[in-house]
């Protein structure tokens, strides 16, 4: 069974940070694209930042330079560690695997295999 546990959400002031946690189980997590995807309240679900099996990032231009996506394979872990946060960036956060990402940017059906989310809220 795939599971796929996301934790480290929080509730901060703006310009603090967060670093999300998602621990795998189930697959071969090394030979998995994975992402981070996140969901605002009535809006659309979108793609955060991914890191390929050759461990190449991607992100998203809202986050660029702010986030940084990295994974531990020997702990099948995947994490995001986000600064300089905004109000904005309030959203319940998905830790996501696919066997095959879609270049140069991930669609979120390349994903078969999704977490619960771990909520973060940034205060102004």
């Amino acid at each position: 069974q795939v599971q796929l546990v996301e934790s480290g959400g929080g509730s901060v002031q703006a310009g603090g940070s967060l670093r999300l946690s998602c621990v795998a189980s189930g697959i071969a997590y090394s030979m998995y694209c994975m992402g981070w995807f996140r969901q605002a309240p009535g809006k659309e679900r979108e793609g955060v930042a991914f890191i390929l099996q050759d461990v190449s990032t991607i992100y998203a231009d809202s986050v660029k330079g702010r986030v940084t996506i990295s994974r531990d394979n020997a702990k099948n872990t995947l994490y995001l560690q986000m600064n300089s946060l905004k109000p904005e960036d309030t959203a319940m956060y998905y830790c996501a695997a696919a066997a095959f990402c879609t270049w140069p940017m991930p669609r979120q059906r390349d994903f078969g295999y999704w977490g619960q989310g771990t909520q973060v809220t940034v205060s102004s």
